[in-house]
């Protein structure tokens, strides 16, 4: 993986501590440590639009970190198209007729590649997640999906997905109409064993799909199955409280079924970070243990939490520094905050702000 620096999210004069879980603290922590930073993208976002390209592994945070910048200077400003959610979401136009044939239309009118457009069409209708779509057809389905939508800056999470795809990402934003705006790479890198231990832990409401992470992020009370001899957490929604959470079939065995989706992954970061001509931010998610205590302040670091079941079958929770082996250097991983810190921070360098 190409060296990607680590940012220092210290602020000399804030040595407030904040609770990165809470929305309101999330937003004070934002303020305290970029809030110039802040208000000038916010004002460059009022007239002014960008592209970026996503580019990390599977389950790196690409989501997440999209959704909390959207937080930190509005919604109204930042949309995060996911090229897996559209193509997914096409699934289901696919069942009603009427949406279907205008789909079709529209494909005639704007689709241009060498695969015939009846043979991609058929690569639609009969898609396999373990074949991958022309890439022309793939440009004139999110040409669609931005046209739907007002004029905002577009984070793009799912393309370039091949080796081949880069060189259509660097005159991509001619296709959708944004002609005149700075086109930008975000390349995040994340060790890998976060990813496996996030995809092991992971939890998920079988009602309301909320999402939690029985060693990173439990829920407030955790319980303990007897007859499994295991941990499990309740639901916290605050409209789906106290349902079981399950682990996905399939989330035992982490990152093992997506290896060569994470090699091939790795590859486009790799690529990419060779470019010339385009802005690159350089997301790092985990910093090495010996230089945290300069870098970072204690709470933005990602905490591990281990459970104790006590006598009377009570569970108690206690709280650490989680670490990791990045590379064969003992790391710390980062709460997504102080990534998003540092993507807010960057974003205003490259764009000259």
């Amino acid at each position: 993986m190409a060296d990607f620096p680590v940012f220092k999210t210290k602020v000399i004069g804030v040595d407030q501590k904040f609770d990165l879980t809470n929305p309101e603290e999330r937003k004070r922590y934002f303020e305290a440590k970029a809030g110039e930073n802040i208000i000038k993208l916010r004002n460059y976002l009022k007239e002014n639009t960008f592209i970026a390209y996503l580019l990390g592994k599977k389950n790196s945070g690409k989501g997440t970190y999209t959704k909390m910048l959207g937080e930190v200077v509005g919604p109204e400003y930042i949309e995060h198209l996911s090229v897996g959610d559209m193509v997914r979401g096409i699934d289901e136009e696919l069942k009603d007729e009427e949406k279907k044939n205008a789909l079709y239309e529209f494909l005639k009118v704007n689709y241009r590649g060498w695969v015939p457009l009846d043979d991609a069409w058929q690569a639609l209708i009969n898609r396999s997640t373990k074949v991958l779509l022309p890439t022309e057809l793939i440009l004139a389905l999110v040409k669609r999906e931005i046209s739907r939508k007002s004029k905002k800056t577009v984070f793009i999470d799912g393309f370039p997905r091949e080796l081949d795809q880069i060189s259509y990402s660097l005159f991509f934003r001619d296709l959708i109409g944004y002609r005149d705006d700075q086109d930008i790479f975000v390349l995040i890198n994340v060790p890998e064993t976060v990813i496996d231990e996030r995809i092991k832990w992971r939890r998920i409401c079988p009602n309301c799909q909320t999402s939690r992470n029985l060693k990173l992020l439990p829920t407030p009370n955790p319980g303990f199955d007897e007859e499994k001899q295991g941990f499990y957490l309740l639901c916290d929604n605050p409209n789906c409280q106290n349902v079981r959470m399950v682990q996905k079939e399939g989330d035992e065995l982490g990152i093992a079924p997506i290896r060569e989706r994470l090699i091939t992954d790795g590859q486009l970061i790799e690529k990419s970070f060779s470019l010339h001509g385009i802005p690159k931010v350089l997301l790092r998610n985990a910093v090495p243990v010996d230089d945290a205590k300069n870098l970072m302040d204690d709470y933005e670091l990602t905490p591990e939490f281990i459970m104790n079941k006590e006598a009377g079958g009570k569970v108690t929770v206690k709280e650490k520094p989680w670490i990791i082996d990045d590379n064969g250097v003992p790391s710390y991983s980062l709460m997504p905050p102080a990534v998003v810190l540092s993507l807010i921070k960057q974003l205003v360098s490259v764009l000259g702000l």
